[in-house]
C-alpha cells in the first residue's frame, strides 16, 4: 500500500478507473453496473466528531460505482479557507486546499434482510498522516435499518470504531423525500499515538483513549429535478457522547486528536445516479 501514499489525487482517480475498467471487461456485466457522481457543499467537514476546519465553505465531490455486490468509491474534501481547530492542523492555513482524497473498496453480500459488508479505505490526507482502515459491518433491511460498522485502523492510527447507525426515507408529495438519520460510536485506541493526557508529565502519557465517543443526528430533504439528478438540502448535529471525548485538562485536550464538541453542518448535495 506504500504506492498509494506516492501518488497524487490524479494517479488514485485512475486507480480507481483502472479497477473499475477491470471488473467492467467481463462479457455482459456492463449491464449491471450502477453508480453516482455527486458534489456537496457544506459549512465545515466533520469526520467521527473532530472539526476538520471552521467558518469556511468545503465542497465534497463523490463518484461512485458497484457491480454484482463489488463496490468504488472516490471522496474528496476541498476546504475554501483551512482554519485550525482543537482537531484540526491546516496544511495551508488561511488558504484553499483539496485536503483530504479517500479511495473506499467493498464488498456487499445479502442474506434475506442481512446485507453483510466488508471493505478496505485508503485516506489520503493533506493534514495529517495518511493511513488505511478495513472494516466490516451488518445490516438489517427493516424500517429505521439498523446497521453497525467496525472499522480498524492498520495503519497510521492503530485503534477500532464501532459505529451503529439508523436510517430512513420518508415519502411525501411530488417524489420529495424526508431523510432521517442517526448514529453512535465507540472508540478504542490500541496504539502509544492514542496515550491520553496526563497533567503529572504535563505531556500524552496517561491511558490509551477509549470512550463513548460521537453522536449524530441528521434530516433531509431530497428534492427530484429531472430523470437520475437529485438534490438534498439538509442538516446534522453532532455532539460527543462521554464526558471524555468532550474533556479539557488545564487548556489540553484529554484526546490527542482533540476533544468534541456540539457542532451544526448544513449544506446541500447534488447527486446523478446512472
Amino acid at each position: 500500500m506504500n504506492t498509494l501514499k506516492r501518488m497524487g489525487t490524479v494517479g488514485r482517480v485512475l486507480l480507481l478507473a483502472a479497477a473499475l475498467a477491470v471488473a467492467l471487461s467481463g462479457e455482459g456485466v456492463a449491464a449491471s453496473v450502477t453508480g453516482s457522481a455527486s458534489v456537496g457543499t457544506f459549512n465545515r467537514y466533520i469526520f467521527r466528531g473532530y472539526r476538520l476546519g471552521r467558518d469556511s465553505v468545503v465542497f465534497e465531490p463523490v463518484l461512485s460505482m458497484s457491480i454484482r455486490g463489488f463496490s468504488a468509491i472516490f471522496w474528496g474534501n476541498i476546504d475554501m479557507r483551512e482554519k485550525a481547530t482543537p482537531c484540526f492542523a491546516p496544511d495551508r492555513p488561511g488558504r484553499k486546499s483539496f485536503n483530504e482524497t479517500d479511495l473506499t473498496f467493498s464488498y456487499t453480500h445479502n442474506l434475506g434482510r442481512f446485507g453483510l459488508t466488508a471493505g478496505f479505505i485508503y485516506y489520503g490526507t493533506k493534514y495529517t498522516a495518511e493511513t488505511q482502515e478495513l472494516y466490516m459491518g451488518a445490516s438489517l433491511d427493516v424500517p429505521g435499518k439498523p446497521t453497525l460498522m467496525i472499522y480498524q485502523d492498520i495503519d497510521a492510527y492503530p485503534g477500532t470504531y464501532c459505529l451503529l447507525s439508523l436510517s430512513h426515507s420518508v415519502a411525501l408529495k411530488k417524489k420529495i423525500t424526508l431523510d432521517l438519520g442517526a448514529s453512535a460510536a465507540y472508540f478504542s485506541g490500541s496504539a502509544d499515538y492514542w496515550r491520553t493526557y496526563l497533567p503529572s508529565a504535563g505531556s500524552y502519557a496517561g491511558e490509551k483513549y477509549r470512550a463513548f465517543h460521537d453522536g449524530m443526528i441528521k434530516a433531509g430533504l431530497t428534492f427530484p429535478l429531472a430523470k437520475n439528478l437529485g438534490l438534498q438540502a439538509g442538516t446534522q448535529f453532532y455532539f460527543p457522547l462521554s464526558a471524555a471525548a468532550r474533556r479539557t485538562i488545564e487548556g489540553h485536550s484529554y484526546n490527542i486528536n482533540g476533544h468534541l464538541a456540539s457542532v451544526l453542518v448544513f449544506g446541500t448535495t447534488l447527486t446523478f445516479a446512472f
